[in-house]
């Protein structure tokens, strides 16, 4: 049996000296290069709030926005605006809208009427000079001025004054290290607004932007300025669902401080490509 092994042993030809040759004579393993670990997608939603913050909702149309806020992420401090001068006039546009109220207000937050985005007062600790802003969080979902015009330009330019405008009311209302934030849908004509370029010349820089994702607000419908989409027969629904286009949320503050840090997504994930970036984008 020991010459059969030495036989087996001495059968294969010697190896030529060499670089791998070497680190076997000393020993050493070679070494192993690392698989790199295929990246996770980030495929949970940002979410530029905390629960016990104060958040302000501008335009809210159907208020289903807020509704959300309120039963599924639990805010506690929500006041929710709209345009409309009054409940009747809100109904008329929205029929459906009386659920989402309730559902506000069983939870002690508050829809306020005939809110311009505009001309909207400010929202203090206090009257006087030495009044601070008490609101967290200021969100402007999807800000249209409506059908105004055909005229592309003549579009985007009102829509550009209303954010304008928008800017230089929300900043009084904004807490030390509150964040203003508004979303929009992406792609042309709304690329065409300069949305940061309009910030920065109120005051106001970006600190990030992130893909918004409907589905992380249950309940939540995007609802049109001129009211809700009914078909020839008159049955509400029909037209296209904002919800299902592309859109990007901008988290604006103050040029003299940062941002208070607000929870992002549940879980750490590597970041794709089009769902967040910072304000140097």
């Amino acid at each position: 049996m020991g010459k059969r092994r030495k036989i087996a042993h001495n059968a294969h030809p010697p190896q030529k000296p060499g670089a791998g040759s070497q680190k076997l004579q000393n020993g050493a393993q070679p070494k192993q290069k690392k698989q790199k670990k295929p990246q996770a997608q980030h495929d949970g939603p940002t979410i530029p709030f905390a629960p016990e913050e104060k958040i302000l909702l501008i335009g809210d149309g159907d208020l289903s926005f807020a509704a959300s806020l309120v039963e599924h992420h639990y805010c506690a401090d929500v006041t929710a605006t709209v345009l409309e001068k009054n409940l009747e006039e809100l109904v008329e546009k929205y029929p459906h809208v009386s659920e989402n109220i309730a559902k506000i207000e069983a939870e002690g937050s508050r829809v306020l009427y005939n809110v311009d985005a505009t001309k909207m007062a400010p929202f203090l600790d206090k009257k006087g000079k030495d009044s601070t802003g008490v609101m967290d969080r200021i969100i402007f979902n999807f800000p249209h001025v409506g059908g105004k015009s055909t005229d592309v330009n003549r579009q985007v330019r009102y829509n550009q004054e209303l954010l304008v405008e928008f800017f230089k009311r929300a900043m009084p209302s904004l807490a030390p290290g509150g964040s203003v934030i508004v979303t929009l849908f992406e792609g042309e004509p709304y690329t065409l607004w300069n949305i940061r370029d309009l910030a920065r010349h109120s005051g106001l820089q970006v600190e990030r932007s992130f893909k918004f994702q409907a589905s992380a607000y249950p309940g939540y419908h995007h609802a049109r300025t001129l009211g809700v989409v009914k078909s020839k027969s008159g049955e509400v629904g029909g037209g296209w669902k904002g919800e299902d286009r592309a859109a990007r949320s901008y988290v604006f503050v103050r040029k003299d401080e940062e941002g208070r840090p607000a929870p992002r997504s549940g879980k750490k994930r590597s970041r794709a490509p089009d769902d967040e970036s910072s304000g140097d984008d």
